[in-house]
């Protein structure tokens, strides 16, 4: 018995290819299976990665500190750069729960701001109203994979002495000013390779600075404040069982069936990012006379990564939000929202006393906005029926 209704299309889907299951199969039978020698290797080939893509000034070491998620690299580099009680940390409310609760993890407060209403990003001048004696540190976010006004939100954290940790979960590979994010002026950058961004390693992160301290810190403080590399000690050819606790760290390692992945992913980097880009631009051409307003696009001569394609209803478009969610699964075709903003969830609204009208611009496009199915195993066929869809629910 076969049915007339085509396959589910997910709204993302990882595409992991034979270079990668040799490599788990070859981890697998090395029996180095948790932190090792691939895990290295990965960190110095992103380097190698983000090195080709350098063009400041800045000839300082690029140091890559893979982590097991984002999450655990935004906590490690904000401990790193002394954040704790009695500090505020700057960001958007626009954006997962990961990026402030990383601040909460170490006493400090969050300010969360609005963002500009035309790209999504962090607003640069709410940054810059939101700063008070107590802002130490400020933390954009690069939605969606379009960079933030990084040239301005440097400068302004200049003038006034914060720190600047990058959330590009989202950013491999964009670009601003003509550098990849991750060789910025910013003290640390940090990325995801969870399952759905534009590479994966299943779960897992890189953190990514120039600064040795905060380097030397975070790779302490990544396994249980262990003064020495537990990969060097057991592989060590003389006895090296001994080591010294000198902070109570984490436990936020990658391991070598995870780097493993990561290592033919990150070759593929540049490949994926064209792939997302064709398949934005045809979105585009197709989705231009219906009510929606399409993604910002980069300036002329920069990366966007396109790990999200958000779409936002016009405000005169015929259906809600969420009744076009449901149009599209009746369709068999998943699709997503990115993000109910912090200001809507209990704990933030609650601990902060926010509200929605504080935050306008996130307030209105949460309201309207919806991520469509974007991945490179999606064909152009895959994409116009994602139209369709998208048509039959407009009446059009």
């Amino acid at each position: 018995m076969t049915s007339d209704h085509p396959p589910f299309l997910p709204f993302a889907l990882p595409e992991i290819g034979d270079e990668e299951i040799a490599e788990v199969i070859d981890t697998l039978k090395s029996g180095w299976v948790t932190t090792g020698p691939k895990a290295r290797r990965f960190e110095q080939d992103f380097a190698t990665f983000l090195a080709q893509g350098h063009r400041s000034d800045d000839t300082r070491e690029i140091h890559c500190i893979a982590v097991n998620s984002a999450t655990a690299g935004l906590h490690l580099a904000l401990e790193a750069m002394g954040i704790g009680p009695g500090d505020e940390v700057i960001t958007t409310t626009h954006t997962f729960t990961a990026t402030a609760e990383v601040v909460r993890y170490l006493g400090a407060d969050v300010k969360l701001v609005d963002i500009d209403p035309a790209t999504l990003n962090i607003d640069v001048a709410a940054v810059e109203a939101a700063i008070t004696p107590r802002t130490k540190a400020l933390i954009p976010v690069h939605y969606a994979g379009l960079a933030a006004d990084m040239p301005a939100l440097l400068a302004l954290a200049q003038r006034h002495g914060l720190k600047v940790l990058e959330d590009a979960a989202h950013a491999l590979p964009t670009t601003v000013g003509g550098g990849l994010v991750g060789t910025l002026a910013s003290d640390a950058t940090v990325f995801s390779f969870y399952a759905n961004k534009t590479i994966t390693t299943g779960e897992g992160g890189m953190l990514v600075t120039r600064d040795a301290a905060i380097a030397a810190r975070a790779k302490v403080m990544r396994l249980h404040g262990i003064n020495r590399d537990a990969f060097d000690r057991f592989t060590a050819k003389v006895p090296s069982w001994y080591y010294e606790i000198v902070a109570p760290g984490f436990k936020y390692n990658l391991t070598d069936i995870a780097a493993a992945l990561g290592l033919h992913q990150l070759q593929r980097a540049h490949g994926f990012q064209q792939r997302r880009a064709a398949l934005a631009a045809q979105y585009d051409a197709l989705l231009a006379d219906l009510p929606i307003v399409r993604p910002p696009r980069p300036a002329e001569g920069e990366l966007h990564s396109w790990h999200l394609y958000v779409a936002r209803l016009a405000d005169d478009a015929p259906i809600g939000r969420d009744a076009l969610i449901e149009a599209l699964y009746a369709d068999g075709i998943g699709c997503s929202v990115h993000y109910i903003p912090l200001h809507l969830h209990p704990y933030w609204r609650e601990r902060y006393d926010l509200k929605a009208a504080d935050f306008p611009h996130s307030q209105h496009a949460y309201e309207r906005m919806l991520s469509l199915p974007l991945y490179t195993r999606m064909g152009e066929a895959d994409v116009e029926r994602v139209v369709r869809s998208l048509r039959r629910a407009f009446g059009r």
